[in-house]
């Protein structure tokens, strides 16, 4: 089972039904995904269920029915074990971006976080998980899929966000402040944090 989010409403990508009886049921098609994501999107529901029985790659079927797009980005702590936030469209994220073509997930990650953050001298450490989420380009709806790494950085420089991609702010956030703001985030965002909760 997947969890995709849209507008942060939850669509559970499955291929057994089971356990989801009480949520509304999408068959995985490109008619039964268009169909949810107009709903999810409307808000006349607040989550559904993607549902092909007995398939054993769903989020491959998904990945055949709308456009991909591959990004990478990190859960980054300095020695003080705060970790780094953006700001962007009014809410805190975590530094992320697009997979350049030959560019290997962890690269991109990396690279990312370096360029909208302005920290250097990062360390990736391991794998976290891959989230799900659906946004929109030029009118065309795509399924995003972004590699998550945790890193650490001794980086004690400025802190300098990407301007040119819609980043207002950077900052450093310890437990109570990262509490704070994934109060202000995506519910993608909050599954890089179990300890936290959602």
């Amino acid at each position: 089972m997947y969890k995709v989010f849209m507008n942060d409403r939850p669509m559970y990508v499955t291929n057994n039904a089971e356990g989801f009886t009480d949520i509304p049921s999408f068959p995985l098609d490109k008619n039964g995904v268009a169909e949810l994501i107009q709903k999810l999107e409307e808000a006349s529901l607040d989550h559904g269920v993607l549902v092909r029985e007995g398939h054993d790659n769903v989020i491959t079927l998904l990945k055949g029915i709308l456009p991909l797009e591959i990004a990478a980005g990190g859960v980054v702590r300095n020695p003080k074990g705060k970790i780094l936030f953006i700001k962007r469209n009014g809410r805190w994220d975590l530094p992320k971006g697009k997979v350049d073509k030959g560019e290997s997930w962890q690269a991109a990650a990396v690279r990312e976080v370096e360029e909208e953050t302005g920290v250097a001298d990062i360390e990736l450490l391991h794998f976290i998980q891959t989230t799900y989420h659906i946004l929109e380009r030029k009118g065309v709806k795509k399924l995003k899929e972004v590699h998550w790494y945790h890193m650490q950085t001794n980086f004690s420089g400025d802190l300098v966000p990407q301007l040119d991609e819609g980043i207002t702010k950077v900052k450093w956030k310890g437990p109570k402040k990262t509490r704070k703001a994934l109060r202000n985030t995506y519910a993608n965002i909050k599954l890089l944090f179990p300890e936290v909760g959602n």
